[in-house]
Order: C-alpha cells, then structure tokens, then sequence
C-alpha cells in the first residue's frame, strides 16, 4: 500500500506537464505598423538619423503608405526647419487619414509657421468639426485671430478654449489681446484668474506685478513680483521690475544690488544698463551714467529710450552739441513725441540756434495737448527772443491746461520750481493773477505732480521727483503696440512661450519734463533743465 502510495505520487507532475498546452507563436503585427514602435524610440530619444533611416526603410516596404512613419518624419522636418517640407508630408498624412483631426491640426500650425494664417483658420475649422472639444484646436484659432486682428473672434476661441480645459498659455494669450486693444483693466481681471489657477507660474505673477505697476498699484505689484522672486530667484523681468521701483522712489543702492544680480543672468540687456545709467545719473555720477548709457546704446542702437536719456544726461552736464545729437536721433525713431522736441529746442537754444530752437518748440506744441512744460519753456523762450505778444499767449494756453488739471484731479500739486517760474513769468507779462496753482505740500517728494507726468500715456507715472526722462525696461513692454511671440500656438511636442518683450515690447512711454527757473538777473528769463530722474518701467 505505501509502495503504491508513492508511486502516485510519483506519476502526478508527469501527468500535469502533459496536460500543458504548448505556447503559441506572438502575431505577426501588419506589414504597415511593423517598426512603429521602433519609429517611437527613436523620436522621444532625439536620435532623429537612425529615426530617419528606419523611417526610410519602412516607407520603401510600405510604399509610402506608413501615416505614423510620415507624421514623424513631417516633425522632424519642422524641427530642422524645412517647414514647407513639412506641410506637405502632414498633408499627406491627412490623405491617408482624412478623419483624424490631429493630422489636419497639424497641417494648420505649418500654415501658421509659413505666415498663411488666414489659410490656417480654415484647416483648424475644418479638424474642429472632426473633434469639438479640442481645447487645442479653440486655442491655436484664437492666436490665428489674433494675426489677423480679429480680436473679437480671437477672444471667443480662447474662451471656448478656458471652458473646454484651462490652460497658462491660453490665459496669457487672452490676457494680451485685451492688452492689445488698451484695456488694461481687462487684462489684470485675466491674469488674476490666471494667477489663481497657477500660483506658482512666475511669467503670470511677473505680468501681474508689471500690470499693476501701470495702474499705479504698486503695494500689489511688489507682492506679485515678490511672489515671482521666491519661485524663481533668478527671474530677469521680476528683478529688473522690481529695481525700477525701489529706483523710482530714490533707493539707487537698493535698486542697483538688484541690477547687479540680474547682470549675472543676463549681461548683455539693453534696458538693464540703461536702468544702471539712470541710477548712476540719480546718484550724479554723470561720467558713469554715460558709460552705462552708451553701452546700453552699443548693445541696442535703435533703442529710442536710451538715447532720450543719453540726451537728458548731456543737457545736464551742458554738452549741448552732443544733446542735440542723440535728441535728433531719438526724434527721426519717435518722430510723434512731442517732449523729445521741447528738449531739442532747449539744446538748440543754448547752441544759440534761435530759429530752429523755435520751429522746435512750435512742432512741440503741435503735438502735445496737455503738458504744461511744453508751454512754459516756449513762454520763456518767446520772452527771451522779446516776442511778449506771443508768450502771453503760450501762457495763457498753459493755464487753460491748469485749470484742466485741477478740475480733474483735486490733489494735483505742481513743481515747486514750475509755480515760481510761472508766477514770475506772469508778473513779467502781467498776466496769471486768476491762475489757480496748488500749494505743494512739505512732502512733495512722495506725492505726485502734474508736472511731471506725461499726458499722452494712458498709465500714471511712477515717478515721484521732479525729472528730465525715464529709462524704460523690456520688462513691463505690454501695450497697444506690444508685440506677439513667432510661434504662439500650443503643441504636443512643445508649448511656445507668451511674447517677452522685445519683445518689445508693447511699451509705455517714459515721462519727461524740462522744468525752467528764474536766473539773477531781474528782466531775463532763462530756461533750465530739473535734476532728471530715470524710472524703469
């Protein structure tokens, strides 16, 4: 009985392994797909030449018939810059696949990189239809719109695209567009939105801090900028904001620490040595801020910014001559500026140019409809040349322009050195007794004045002295005439970034003011400029 017991248990396994059935042989994948996932390896890998040959290889034993062998090969032609190429393997791709909307959005963005943005639409309509809750597709329309200054469509399509799913870029890019069309408002609304929905994205946090600064909120701009710093410490546009602040309000040393650490980052920025020039220039160090200047000038020759405030520094020291040339090169790239002739008239003044110091201010006052300095320095200089007829009537045209100030804006409080001059001005030419003026108050120097701000820009000034001019950085570069990134459109492969400035931006103007004061002698009246004070924006 135990013998048999164990020879049972002998012959059980034998007969479980012959109860096994034998594997079969794996399936043979179609001759169509058959290297795909090789193809795939490859590509995530960026070893795009052997991704070329087996691609190669496997269109030769497809006959061209492989749609993922071409879709990848139409990507890495885009990525190598044969963007024609490109659109016609993707639009291949949409011949063998008509029904897939990821070919045909793909077709669209080559479009889009050729400049056809028209044509563009079309395609990305056409896949809209095959999927309708792409939020990719509702995105790429709106920055197509966008091109083609369709803001109103565009804004619908990035709507569509936040309700479909959210997204940072597609808040950015609507953010811009109401930038675009001036409505400051609006965009600070979306980029809150934004901001709530990505605390931590420093190009949002920055944007905000920057928009904020245009609205004159500068508690909750240096929250958002400061927010920006602690996620990323190295942030250019956040330092550069946030030194043109602490710069604004006198702290140049701050200010400077700041610069010098964003100089570590980017060395070579234009704005950033026209910030430190400015710096230089508040601190009357006047041999540095025109080495600074000048290289900011070398990196960006066409900057018209830097040389207005190259200007600015050389009618301080008295280098009329050199004034006058980077004022005229400033004037030939901002030719509707009407503070940048006002500041020429003076150098041509002092050049002992009488006539074109004249036509100058004249153009000055064609341009400008409220800045009261425009006004005075051409009273003074009109009083100068004996022309009292015409002084009087500058002066009182600059009166209208005060009593416009004051009635819509109660605690408006003009230059110490403004008031003076006029009221002497008006004694000169008796005239002015109905002329309201503010008291200024003690502490002038942290309120804001008339004066100094700059009518034609829709933002409040930052500037809180009395100033020639304002060096302007890249950093807060969001207005009407700001520019849109080459490649704003969504990827799979890869999201391109919200413009930078430039990118350039986009730009709020710079304030300015050329401020005049009496000299000793009693019957002469002599213009003067104000000690400047350069505020990055």
């Amino acid at each position: 009985m135990a013998d048999d017991a164990i020879k049972t248990d002998v012959q059980l396994p034998v007969a479980t392994d012959l109860k096994k059935p034998r594997p079969k042989k794996a399936p043979e994948l179609p001759i169509l797909e058959r290297r795909n996932w090789l193809i795939h390896l490859h590509y995530i890998r960026k070893d795009y030449e052997t991704c070329k040959a087996i691609i190669k290889e496997q269109l030769h034993e497809t006959q061209g018939m492989c749609e993922y062998a071409v879709y990848v090969q139409a990507l890495i032609m885009r990525l190598e810059g044969k963007i024609q190429q490109s659109l016609e393997l993707f639009q291949g791709c949409a011949i063998l696949n008509p029904k897939s909307s990821d070919n045909l959005k793909q077709v669209a963005r080559s479009l889009f990189l050729l400049g056809k943005h028209k044509a563009a639409i079309e395609v990305y309509n056409e896949a809209a239809r095959l999927n309708q809750k792409d939020w990719e597709i509702s995105h790429n329309l709106g920055v197509c719109y966008i091109y083609t200054k369709d803001f109103r469509s565009a804004e619908e399509q990035l709507n569509l695209a936040l309700q479909l799913n959210k997204h940072d870029l597609t808040y950015m890019m609507l953010g811009k567009i109401h930038l675009l069309q001036g409505d400051t408002e609006k965009a600070t609304d979306v980029y809150k939105s934004a901001v709530e929905f990505s605390p931590e994205n420093t190009e949002l946090l920055t944007t905000l801090g920057l928009l904020y600064m245009q609205l004159g909120k500068y508690q909750k701009a240096f929250e958002h900028l400061g927010n920006a710093l602690t996620y990323d410490p190295n942030n250019f546009k956040a330092i550069l904001a946030a030194g043109s602040m602490m710069q604004t309000h006198g702290d140049y040393d701050v200010a400077m620490n700041k610069y010098r650490v964003a100089a570590y980052s980017v060395p070579e920025s234009p704005p950033l040595w026209n910030n430190i020039g400015m710096c230089f220039f508040g601190k009357k160090k006047y041999v540095a801020a025109i080495s600074c200047l000048k290289r900011a000038n070398y990196l960006s020759p066409f900057d018209w910014k830097i040389l207005y405030n190259l200007g600015l520094v050389h009618l301080t020291m008295q280098q009329y001559a050199s004034a006058f040339h980077f004022l005229s090169a400033a004037i030939n790239l901002r030719p509707r500026m009407s503070e940048l002739y006002m500041l020429l008239a003076v150098a041509l003044t002092n050049l002992d140019d009488a006539d074109n110091a004249r036509r100058s201010y004249e153009q000055a006052v064609q341009l400008d409809e409220s800045n009261l300095l425009v006004n005075l320095n051409f009273a003074v200089f009109l009083y100068n040349q004996g022309d009292k007829k015409a002084a009087l009537l500058q002066f009182q045209e600059m009166e209208i322009k005060v009593n416009s100030q004051v009635d819509s804006n109660i605690n408006t409080e003009f230059d110490p050195e403004l008031v003076e001059m006029a009221q002497k001005l008006g004694a000169a030419l008796q005239a002015g007794e109905n002329l309201y003026w503010s008291k200024p108050g003690k502490d002038s120097k942290t309120s804001q004045r008339s004066s100094s701000s700059k009518p034609s820009s829709s933002q409040q000034p930052l500037g809180t002295n009395q100033a020639l001019g304002q060096a302007m950085s890249s950093a807060a570069g969001y207005s009407k005439s700001m520019q849109i990134t080459a490649e704003p459109e969504a990827d799979v492969s890869s999201a391109p970034s919200p413009p930078t400035v430039d990118p350039g931006e986009p730009e709020p103007e710079p304030e300015d003011e050329d401020e005049v004061e009496e000299t000793a002698e009693p019957d002469k009246l002599k213009e003067k400029k104000s000690k400047p004070k350069a505020v990055a924006e």
